[in-house]
């Protein structure tokens, strides 16, 4: 179900290594985001797939990893991803983009997901590098890259109990734990 889905679709930062994820995956899941909802329908979005560890490795030199953990410069090399789709928009359709990264970013998640995957939604990149690496067109700008693997870490959701506290953490057996807000403060029918 949906809701399972969701629920299972936490920010892995950690991977099995050994376990590859392959192109024909990446393509399926691709599909998944092709098929979203798409701004006046102009479909802006194109996708960049990666699975060989050489690009990989140069695709991760471009990241930088969970920002509310400042002594954790991201996963070791026998932790990272397996697989990378990054997401760009091709200016020569339109200018102007809305959300469309936004859902197809959560349609390639929920696609992972349901394959066995998990994976992390980065926006801290650094473009040029990422651009002149995968060797981009200027028309062509990076919004967002997914990092995907089969999870080697557990995420628990928490009761956020500071509204203003929203920092994710880990603790000693490195569970990544990460507060939510609950269900009556994020609705706003003040009845």
């Amino acid at each position: 179900m949906l809701n399972d889905l969701i629920q299972k679709n936490r920010s892995y930062r950690r991977f099995h290594h050994e376990k590859k994820i392959e192109y024909d995956q990446l393509k399926a899941l691709v599909d998944l985001a092709r098929l979203s909802p798409s701004g006046a329908n102009f479909q802006p979005l194109k996708y960049y797939l990666a699975c060989d560890e050489r690009e990989n490795n140069e695709i991760f030199s471009t990241l930088r990893w969970a920002g509310h953990l400042k002594d954790w410069p991201g996963p070791e090399p026998s932790e990272r991803p397996t697989a990378f789709i990054t997401i760009v928009h091709d200016k020569l359709i339109t200018e102007t983009i809305g959300w469309d990264q936004g859902f197809a970013a959560q349609s390639i998640m929920l696609g992972a997901v349901e394959l066995g995957l998990g994976g992390c939604i980065i926006a801290s990149i650094d473009k040029p590098q990422l651009s002149e690496i995968l060797a981009l067109p200027k028309h062509l700008e990076i919004l967002l890259v997914l990092a995907l693997g089969y999870p080697k870490e557990d995420v628990q959701i928490e009761p956020m109990s500071d509204p203003i506290k929203v920092a994710y953490w880990r603790d000693e057996t490195q569970t990544h734990h990460v507060p939510k807000r609950s269900l009556s403060e994020v609705i706003i029918n003040f009845r």
